[in-house]
């Protein structure tokens, strides 16, 4: 299920609350809803200009409650869903996040890890999953997701305007 608005993604994200995380995911399970709240705190603070990095860390579990029977499609799933409203950057992140999180956790072939290394993308990727494997500590502050509105309108917005091409008078 794509969310068509902001409205029905932050309905997803709060669906979230209560969910867990499996526990093969780098460590323990956890919240879906914390972990995510705190996965973005964490990078708006590393991070601040880069909205669309912090939005990948508040969406990137969604697959997990998308489709929880099958963690390794998890990526593209929660990808799949926001990339209509969030753009295109926003889904490669998500989708990446979980391609690093593979190679750290299992034997990749020599193409894999040249393919993600060379990504122009792959540092954010590894910043988005330090920040995730940090955001798995109940002594980090996430803060509460009705903060995250704004952000997540005004990427959306600017995703529509890209989206529709340039404005003609």
């Amino acid at each position: 299920m794509a969310p068509n608005s902001v409205d029905e993604l932050m309905d997803l994200l709060h669906a979230c609350r209560g969910a867990r995380s499996r526990p093969d995911h780098g460590g323990g399970s956890v919240d879906l809803h914390d972990h995510a709240l705190r996965t973005a705190a964490l990078l708006r603070r590393r991070r601040p200009a880069d909205k669309e990095l912090q939005l990948a860390g508040l969406v990137h579990g969604l697959g997990a409650l998308l489709d929880p029977n099958d963690p390794a499609e998890h990526g593209g799933r929660a990808a799949d869903a926001v990339r209509p409203l969030l753009g295109e950057r926003v889904a490669r992140l998500v989708l990446l996040h979980a391609a690093a999180q593979r190679a750290r956790s299992e034997a990749v072939s020599a193409r894999e890890a040249s393919d993600f290394a060379s990504d122009p993308l792959a540092e954010d990727a590894v910043t988005l999953l330090q920040a995730g494997d940090e955001g798995r500590s109940p002594g980090v502050e996430g803060g509460v997701l009705e903060d995250w509105r704004p952000v997540l309108e005004s990427v959306a917005a600017a995703h529509a305007g890209r989206a529709s091409g340039p404005v003609r008078r």
